[in-house]
C-alpha cells in the first residue's frame, strides 16, 4: 500500500501535487479557522503546533540550499558566457539581455509599490503565523537591521567571500561568484592549450557540484508539496480565508506585469528596432510562448524556440543557436517582474523602510541575481533569498516569505517562464534585423 501511494505521488506532476497542496490545506486551514472562530474553541492554535513542523522541515531545507545554489550556479554561467565568440554581435545579445531584465526589474518595483502588497494585512495574524513557523514574532520584527547608505551596501559587494559565505552575505557572494566566473572565461579566450585543459576541468568540477547540488534542490523539491499542504494548513487556519489577499494581490501584480512586458513594452522595443508591425512578429512565436507557459522551463523550450525563430522568423542558425541557449541562462525578466513584488510584500509585513537607496539597489539586485536562475529549479523562490537579504531582513524572515511564496509559485512560474522565452526571442529577432541576420 505505502509503496503504491510512493508511486502515485512521485508520478504525478510536481506542478499538480504543488497545487494540490495549497489547495487543500488551505481548505483544511479555513475549516479549522471557521470552527474556531464560531464555537470559541481554538482548534486550529491546537492543531497547528503538529502539523507546522512539517512546513518548517521545508523553511529549513531552502535555507540549507540556498548559498550552494547561487554559489555554484553563477560561477557556472558567467564562466560560460561566449565572451570573444560573436563579438559586436554578442556584446549586442548580452547588453539587449540585461537591459531587457533592467526594464523588468523597474516595471516589477513600479507595479508593487502602486498595488502594495499586504499594506492591508493584519500583522497579529502574520504574527501567529510566524510563531508557527518556530520564531517569536517580536523578535523577527526588532531583529530588521537598518538599510546602511549607498556607499555602505556598495562595500559590502565586496567582502571575504569565505566571511561573505559564512555570514550569507548574497550580494558579496553574488558579486564574487560572477566575477570569478568572468575571470576563468577571460583567461579561458587568452591562454595556450595546456592552461585551458587546466580550466576547462575547474569548469567541469563546478558544473559536476552545481549538478550534485540541484539533485539535492530536486529532493527538497519533491518534499516541498507535504511542506506547502502544512504551511497551508497552519496559515489558513491561524489567520483564515483573509491571508489570501496579499496572495491575490501579488498574483494580479506579477502577471499584470508580465503581460505588459510581453505584449507592451517588447512590441514597443520591436517597433523602433524594425520599424514593422511588431504584434504580427509576436504572433509568429505563439507556438513557443505555449510551450514555455505550460513546461514552465526555458531549457525544455529552447528546441522550440530554435525552430521558431530560424524556421518562422528566418533567423540565421548560427545568431539563434548562440543568443537563445544564452538567454535561457542570463535573461530572466519574469522573475525581474515577480521578484519585487515579494519584496515589498516583505517590508510591509515586516515594516522595513523602503529608501530610494533601497529601491535602487532592489532593481539592480534583482537583475544581477536573475542572471543565475536560468539553471536553478525554481529559481525565482531561490533568489528571494538574496533580494530579501539586501533590504535588511535576516535569513529567517527570507524563509517565511519564500515559504509563504511557495503556495503561489507554481502559477507564477507559468507566466515567468512564457514571459523569459518571449524575451530571448525578441531579443534575437531585434539583433538578427539589425545586423542583417535575417534570410
Amino acid at each position: 500500500m505505502i509503496k503504491t501511494v510512493f508511486k502515485w505521488y512521485t508520478s504525478t506532476s510536481l506542478l499538480i501535487r504543488l497545487l494540490a497542496g495549497f489547495i487543500i490545506g488551505s481548505a483544511i486551514g479555513s475549516i479549522l479557522w471557521i470552527i474556531s472562530a464560531h464555537t470559541g474553541n481554538p482548534v486550529a492554535e491546537s492543531v497547528t503546533p503538529y502539523i507546522s513542523p512539517f512546513g518548517s522541515i521545508l523553511i529549513s531545507l531552502l535555507k540549507m540550499i540556498v548559498i550552494p545554489v547561487i554559489f555554484f550556479s553563477l560561477i557556472s554561467g558567467a564562466a560560460a558566457l561566449p565572451i570573444r565568440r560573436f563579438g559586436k554581435i554578442g556584446l549586442k545579445v548580452i547588453g539587449w539581455y540585461l537591459f531587457c531584465s533592467l526594464l523588468a526589474a523597474i516595471l516589477g518595483a513600479s507595479l508593487a509599490l502602486v498595488i502594495n502588497p499586504g499594506s492591508e494585512s493584519n500583522l497579529a495574524g502574520w504574527q501567529k503565523m510566524i510563531e508557527t513557523l518556530g520564531t517569536q514574532p517580536d523578535q523577527i520584527i526588532s531583529s530588521a537591521p537598518v538599510q546602511g547608505g549607498f556607499i555602505s551596501i556598495l562595500l559590502n559587494m565586496f567582502q571575504n567571500p569565505f566571511e561573505a559565505l559564512a555570514s550569507n552575505n548574497f550580494l558579496a557572494i553574488i558579486t564574487f561568484s560572477i566575477l570569478f566566473g568572468l575571470a576563468i572565461r577571460i583567461i579561458l579566450e587568452s591562454s595556450d592549450n595546456a592552461e585551458n585543459h587546466i580550466l576547462n576541468q575547474l569548469i567541469q568540477l563546478i558544473e559536476a557540484a552545481r549538478d550534485v547540488i540541484f539533485k539535492i534542490v530536486e529532493w527538497i523539491l519533491e518534499y516541498s508539496p507535504i511542506g506547502v499542504l502544512a504551511l497551508s494548513i497552519t496559515n489558513f487556519g491561524l489567520y483564515g480565508p483573509n491571508i489570501a489577499g496579499p496572495y491575490v494581490s501579488v498574483t494580479i501584480g506579477v502577471v499584470t506585469g508580465i503581460l505588459a512586458m510581453m505584449f507592451i513594452i517588447y512590441p514597443i522595443l520591436l517597433f523602433f528596432v524594425t520599424r514593422r508591425n511588431p504584434y504580427s512578429i509576436l504572433r509568429n512565436m505563439d507556438e513557443a510562448i505555449i510551450t514555455a507557459f505550460i513546461t514552465r522551463s526555458s531549457a525544455a523550450t529552447l528546441p522550440v524556440s530554435l525552430h521558431t525563430v530560424q524556421e518562422k522568423l528566418k533567423v540565421r542558425g548560427e545568431l539563434a543557436s548562440f543568443s537563445l541557449p544564452l538567454g535561457a541562462t542570463i535573461n530572466m525578466d519574469g522573475v525581474c517582474v515577480h521578484l519585487p513584488m515579494f519584496a515589498v510584500l516583505a517590508a510591509n509585513m515586516f515594516h522595513i523602510p523602503l529608501t530610494l537607496t533601497g529601491l535602487i539597489v532592489l532593481v539592480i539586485t534583482t537583475v544581477l541575481a536573475s542572471i543565475g536562475a536560468g539553471g536553478v529549479p525554481g529559481g525565482s523562490i531561490m533568489l528571494l533569498f538574496i533580494i530579501l537579504q539586501t533590504m535588511g531582513l535576516d535569513s529567517t524572515q527570507t524563509a517565511v516569505i519564500v515559504a509563504l511564496a511557495m503556495g503561489i509559485n507554481p502559477i507564477l512560474d507559468m507566466f515567468e517562464t512564457a514571459n523569459n522565452v518571449t524575451g530571448d526571442m525578441v531579443c534575437t529577432y531585434a539583433v538578427a534585423h539589425n545586423e542583417k541576420l535575417i534570410d
